[in-house]
Order: structure tokens, then C-alpha cells, then sequence
């Protein structure tokens, strides 16, 4: 049943109650605030791939609770919950917060001797992640707080804000951060096609916290920029190779030439944990392609001929030579390349 939306609040993205993992269906907004709750890790890695929940950061924690769901905990063996993890690394390919919050509970699987307390350290592992999560993004809002302070109309692409995360997000909280002070700021964010995550999530989000927001198709955002109206535009990340090329949504590389053609200051927000050192640049990291259905049939209506092919590839990837800075948990990195990334990082 849907529950009843109250303004200038948004509720937990998710949340680990009774065993069992609670998550907003992400799908069903803004129509309807709903819950899906999770009890088996097939219904987690299913709900990752539906886009139940999305966004790196959440994606992460969604699957480090899904770890602990292999089983009962007085059931489940030291295998059972490898391959709980390794299942869930099928769920989606882009987002490096899921493997790097995985790769936290497997080392919590081999560091765990006595099986009898297994369950309960990767539950404690999987709440510091979220925990860890809540901090990032004060952090976050705090460090780009800094870099919008001027500004009065900032444009984002796709939803980097709580729903993407356990708090304010990672583009958003800058924003949110900005006006909790008292700043008085609009944002404009991109309908985000083919999912509509900027018009359903973004728009729906900012509204529930009061934040002035304005939904424009991604074809507009040229003019938009040429206007003179937007002051900066920020966009969160699902992985950043070594050298500070950033994959997004679809649509974030296009935005960025944009920006650059039209002197406005292009960010990167997103936690330390989506950096991909072990990817020389963008060209490695791997695209995921999703269903024809997505474009084609929309809401269930045919708005492409059957005949016809389609591309959906879900992120594109934004060269580090068109970010003005990247922010993170511990900082900004200016102009990013390989050397400021690494001195960030060390």
C-alpha cells in the first residue's frame, strides 16, 4: 500500500530491520512511495537489477546487507555467503561501490574464524558501511559546498542525491548542504531519458525537501547553458578511473562538452570508494547495456517500430580534460588527473 509522501522530508533510502532489507522501490516514484523488502539474496540481486535501488553508494550497501540474507544465520555456511557475494557481483557491472563493498565483506568472510559469529561481524561490516555512507556525504556536502557558495541555478544530470545514497548523495549535498545554511538556490535537472531517473527521482526528492527545482528535457540543456542562466553543473559518478575519467549516466558526456563550450564549471561529486585504481582511464571501464524495452517500450507503449534497433547503453564516460574538479569525502581535486588523484588517495 502506498504510504502518504509528507513534504520537506525524504525518507531512508534503506535500511536493515527484523533481518531482513527494507528498500524505497525506486520504480514506483513519484506515483507512489513504496517498500520492497528484501529476505533472500536472489531478491536482493533481482532488486539491484530492477533499479529498486540504484546509485553506486546504494547499490553498495544494498548488496553488503544482501551478503548477510544467505541464509538463516544459524544455517548458513563460510560458502554459502562467498557465493552470496559472488552472485551479487553479477547484479550490475558499472558501479564499483558494489565490488568494493563486497570485496569488504568477503574479507570479513576469510577474517572471521569462528563460524558461529560470521553472521553477526558481516552484519556489523555491512551497518559501518552504511554508517560510513552518512558521513560521506556531510562530508561531501561540506567540501562542495565551497565551490557553489556563489551560486545561484546549478543543472544536474540523473539522481546522485539521497536516493542514490543513505543521506543527501553526492552531486545533491552540496545543495542540500547550501541550503541548510540558508542560501537560496534552484536547481534544474535533466529528465534524464530513458528512465527519467532527473525527473522522477530528483525532481521528486529536492520537492520533498523544499529545494526549488525545474525538470527540462536532456535535449534542452544546451540552450539552457547558452542562456547564461546556470551557474555550475554537477553530476555524481559510478566509477572514476586512475587518471579522473568519470563514468555517469548517459547523457553526463554530452553535458560536459556543453559546459566547457560555455565557461561553465563542470563537477564530479562522489565518495573515494568509486575511484578505480586499477583502470589507466576511462576506455576500461565496462558499459552496461540494458533492455531494448527501456526505449522502446516505455510504460509498456511501443513508441519504436519493432523492426527498428535500439541503443541503451546505461553511462557514458566523461574525460577528465572537461572536469573543473572532483569532489570527494576528503576534499576537491582541481583540474583531476593521475598525479592529483593518486596524491588525493594516498
Amino acid at each position: 500500500m502506498a504510504k502518504h509522501m509528507s513534504k520537506r522530508h525524504t525518507p531512508e533510502t534503506l535500511a536493515f530491520t527484523d533481518g531482513k532489507l527494507v528498500l524505497i522501490d525506486q520504480t514506483r516514484l513519484p506515483q507512489e512511495l513504496v517498500n520492497l523488502t528484501c529476505s533472500t539474496v536472489n531478491e536482493t540481486h533481482d532488486a539491484i537489477k530492477r533499479l529498486v535501488v540504484r546509485g553506486a553508494p546504494a547499490i553498495g550497501i544494498a548488496a553488503a546487507y544482501g551478503v548477510c540474507l544467505a541464509a538463516a544465520p544459524t544455517q548458513a555456511s563460510r560458502q554459502d555467503y562467498l557465493d552470496a557475494a559472488d552472485h551479487l557481483a553479477t547484479s550490475r557491472p558499472t558501479a564499483v561501490n558494489l565490488f568494493w563493498a563486497l570485496d569488504r565483506m568477503k574479507a570479513v568472510i576469510e577474517a572471521t574464524d569462528d563460524d558461529s559469529v560470521l553472521h553477526e561481524n558481516l552484519v556489523n561490516e555491512a551497518t559501518k558501511i552504511h554508517d560510513e555512507d552518512r558521513e560521506m556525504c556531510k562530508n561531501i556536502g561540506r567540501n562542495g559546498a565551497s565551490l557553489l557558495c556563489e551560486s545561484k541555478c546549478v543543472l544536474t544530470h540523473c539522481n546522485a542525491g539521497g536516493l542514490a545514497t543513505s543521506m543527501w548523495g553526492t552531486a545533491l549535498a552540496p545543495i542540500y548542504h547550501c541550503h541548510q545554511q540558508g542560501q537560496t538556490i534552484e536547481v534544474f535537472a535533466d529528465e534524464t531519458r530513458p528512465l527519467l531517473q532527473g525527473g522522477r527521482l530528483t525532481a521528486w526528492e529536492l520537492s520533498q525537501a523544499g529545494i526549488p527545482v525545474t525538470v527540462l528535457t536532456d535535449s534542452m540543456a544546451g540552450s539552457l547553458l547558452r542562456s547564461g542562466k546556470i551557474d555550475a553543473v554537477i553530476v555524481g559518478a559510478d566509477r572514476i578511473a586512475a587518471n579522473g575519467d568519470v563514468a555517469n549516466k548517459i547523457g553526463t558526456y554530452p553535458l560536459a562538452v556543453l559546459a566547457r563550450h560555455h565557461s561553465v564549471p563542470f563537477y564530479v561529486a562522489a565518495p573515494s570508494s568509486t575511484f578505480d585504481l586499477n583502470l589507466a582511464d576511462g576506455s576500461g571501464i565496462p558499459i552496461e547495456e540494458r533492455s531494448r524495452d527501456e526505449v522502446a517500450e516505455p510504460h509498456g507503449i511501443c513508441v519504436v517500430p519493432p523492426d527498428a534497433n535500439v541503443m541503451n547503453p546505461a553511462f557514458d564516460v566523461t574525460p577528465a580534460a572537461l572536469i573543473d574538479s572532483i569532489i570527494t569525502e576528503r576534499g576537491l581535486i582541481p583540474q583531476p588527473n593521475r598525479t592529483k588523484v593518486t596524491a588525493h588517495l594516498s
